[in-house]
């Protein structure tokens, strides 16, 4: 019995909690214009975007503006979710993609929710140690070059999508993209991935060098226009024949002649038995509202269920915002969070993972009375929570829509890193994910954004990696639509995506200062609170540092996101101007 002091349910502890009302409709209200570190660059105070009848989040004007096309042309959120994703593998080609895979979240007007699982499946030829070298070591194979590219979903996600709840038809939603794709005016956000270590990583490739260094080997300028006919033909081939535009015929051919040239092991066959699955989402409740998020493969639904039941029973909202109270709850729940989603979780159709249970009340009642109030728990005294049952890229991209009936849509999409494997293929004019990488490619050893993962999450032909992307719905306690939102970020998008409904729910900030605001992240492993440039004064960091944190800053920032939130019957929204979005209402 550890004889660390715990608190489940809250007794009188250093911090004063006390437990929270779950049933309340209010959130308490904080001026976080005052609480935003004074160095922080993102302020709270800008007003949001406003729309009645409809609104699109995302990365980039050109999709916003598609997507808010397509609601005024009389498609629901989930027609403009599908012509959104295609304009995104054209503008935003480092995420947005045809070539990856991803999310999508959606609940109707009428209540129904669903989700699509279009994440990337080993080919069938992968093996458990192919990304080893024979010392056992790892190399970079799962991140650069052809063997990096899981057989990519994001097509037949999108035809499954529009199968089971579109209104307008396949051609008119991919068509935005093929004129997208025939040629675009260059702005600055399209140009702020391609920096110069970029430039000589896509150099390395003949063909995506062509795509996208067009000035001599280097970046457009802006102004310029920027023209991609093969992925024009490619995109026209979807429109006309569906999947079958993909997964068979001429890009079907183009892919595996790329694999053959590049060394890699995708194949006919492997893009013929691609199909994306239904999943039934996770559900969980916080503070009385609902919360609807992504099951596995995704990582994000069930680790943030767990995190919100820790949490509950604290009163978190009385705390000062981002406070050293606040901040090693926080901590304390990601860690025992991370620690469970590192072991358990992988892909639903090749691992029984104990979900039930892992997102229970009872079972974070066990894992929160573990938590000290004076002292931070060492990761390596963490391990995973249950008898034995059993990352994104920060380059992902996430979009929210909402339309005047009510359908919201949460999608997050993703090649993994920038430019994913960094192949575009020939002829075809689209960039393959390296979303190999995702998986355990060796057990209990990191991978590129640090995680450690287990067994379960070890690679394995035709199935999917596991993923942190999180595209999350959140209703108000009377049932009704409350919030939509999610963000890239890799192992960070599960603590952004929380902390941007719980800046709502616990501190009730608007839209703007939820998503504007500073964060933080533990993962486990590294045992380490990162925090963004300036986002946290030194008299915190000291104070966490006093209860046994580490306290690293990080010298990028943490997600992108994207966020509609209802208010008084209207429409607010913000983009993330951590990278330069546009949100679009009308």
């Amino acid at each position: 019995m550890s004889m660390r002091s715990v608190f489940w349910p809250v007794r009188a502890s250093a911090f004063a909690l006390v437990l929270t009302c779950a049933g309340c409709d209010t959130a308490p209200s904080v001026e976080s214009a005052q609480v935003f570190p004074s160095t922080w660059l993102y302020p709270a105070s800008a007003q949001p975007v406003t729309g009645q009848s409809g609104m699109v989040v995302t990365t980039d004007e050109y999709a916003s503006q598609v997507g808010v096309d397509v609601l005024r042309a009389g498609g629901t959120a989930i027609d403009a979710a599908i012509a959104v994703q295609f304009a995104l593998a054209v503008v935003n080609p480092e995420a947005g993609n045809i070539g990856g895979g991803g999310f999508m979240v959606l609940r109707t007007a009428t209540g129904e929710t669903a989700s699509i699982d279009y994440r990337e499946k080993a080919p069938f030829a992968a093996t458990r140690d192919m990304f080893l070298d024979a010392d056992g070591n790892l190399t970079d194979r799962s991140v650069v070059g052809h063997l990096a590219a899981g057989v990519p979903g994001t097509v037949s996600g999108m035809w499954e999508a529009h199968q089971r709840f579109g209104t307008l038809t396949w051609a008119d939603l991919v068509e935005p993209a093929i004129r997208l794709a025939d040629g675009f005016e260059v702005k600055e956000r399209f140009l702020r991935s391609l920096d110069p270590s970029m430039v000589e990583a896509l150099s390395a490739f003949p063909a995506s060098a062509a795509q996208f260094l067009p000035r001599g080997g280097q970046p457009p300028l802006v102004g310029d226009t920027l023209r991609q006919p093969d992925l024009a033909a490619t995109l026209r081939r979807v429109r006309d024949a569906g999947p079958d535009g993909f997964y068979s015929g001429e890009t079907a051919d183009l892919i595996v002649a790329e694999m053959e040239r590049g060394g890699g092991i995708m194949t006919h066959e492997d893009l013929a038995a691609y199909e994306a699955a239904w999943r039934e989402p996770i559900a969980f409740t916080y503070r009385g509202h609902r919360v609807i998020s992504m099951p596995p493969s995704s990582s994000g639904g069930a680790t943030m269920a767990e995190i919100a039941n820790i949490l509950e029973g604290y009163d978190v909202g009385s705390l000062p915002w981002h406070g050293t109270e606040m901040l090693h709850l926080y901590a304390e729940s990601w860690k025992r969070a991370y620690a469970d989603r590192n072991h358990y979780l992988a892909d639903p159709d090749f691992i029984d993972m104990p979900l039930e249970r892992m997102t229970s009340v009872e079972y974070a009642r066990e894992r929160a009375a573990t938590i000290s109030t004076t002292v931070a728990t060492p990761s390596a005294e963490i391990g995973p929570g249950m008898a034995e049952g059993p990352d994104e890229g920060e380059n992902t991209t996430h979009f929210s829509i909402v339309d005047a009936a009510g359908n919201a849509v949460a999608v997050t999409t993703t090649i993994n890193s920038w430019y994913g494997s960094k192949v575009t293929v020939a002829g075809a004019g689209f960039v393959l994910n390296n979303e190999m990488d995702d998986f355990a490619a060796k057990p209990g050893t990191p991978n590129q954004f640090g995680l450690v993962q287990g067994e379960n999450n070890a690679v394995g032909p035709g199935k999917r990696m596991l993923s942190a992307m999180t595209p999350t719905i959140v209703l108000d306690p009377q049932g009704e639509l409350l919030m939509v939102t999610g963000t890239p970020g890799g192992s960070t998008i599960i603590t952004t995506v929380f902390q941007t409904i719980s800046n709502v729910l616990d501190y009730g900030m608007d839209v703007v200062a939820a998503v504007n605001a500073p964060r933080v992240h533990h993962q486990h492993l590294p045992d380490q609170i990162y925090f963004e440039r300036a986002g946290l004064d030194p008299a915190t960091i000291e104070a966490l540092q006093a209860l046994g944190h580490t306290v690293v800053e990080r010298g990028e920032v943490s997600g992108d996101v994207q966020a509609i939130l209802v208010r008084g019957g209207l429409l607010t929204a913000w983009s993330d101007p951590r990278r330069g979005g546009a949100a679009i209402g009308y």
